[in-house]
């Protein structure tokens, strides 16, 4: 079973960055997928970005693409987004996924506030 722990998360005023962590129990490369989803106040969860581990190809919400990045460090089983140009409608909880064999994992969530 995969364990997911975010971090990175806080308050920052429009046009600024943050840059979440998500630190996995398993090896990065054996997870098929890992991204991250977003839900903010009285809405549903909502895809962000994903990184398919194997082909290192990365998908990305349309609007994100441009401001946000997904990446990974291997060495540290860890995934990053890192986001910038931050806009107050990209306030919410951010989640990690990782997605093997098939079954699901979710972390802990971290909040995001953009606010000026």
């Amino acid at each position: 079973q995969v364990q997911l722990v975010e971090s990175g998360g806080g308050s920052v005023q429009p046009g600024g960055s943050l840059r979440l962590s998500c630190a996995a129990s398993e090896i990065i490369f054996s997870v098929d997928i890992m991204g991250w989803y977003r839900q903010a106040p009285g809405k549903e969860r909502e895809f962000v970005a994903q990184m398919f581990t194997g082909s290192h190809t990365n998908y990305y919400r349309d609007s994100v693409k441009g401001r946000f990045t997904i990446s990974s460090d291997n060495a540290k089983n860890t995934v990053y987004l890192q986001m910038n140009s931050l806009k107050p409608e990209d306030t919410a909880v951010y989640y990690c996924n990782g997605q093997q064999d098939g079954a699901n994992y979710w972390g802990q969530g971290t909040q995001v506030t953009v606010s000026s």
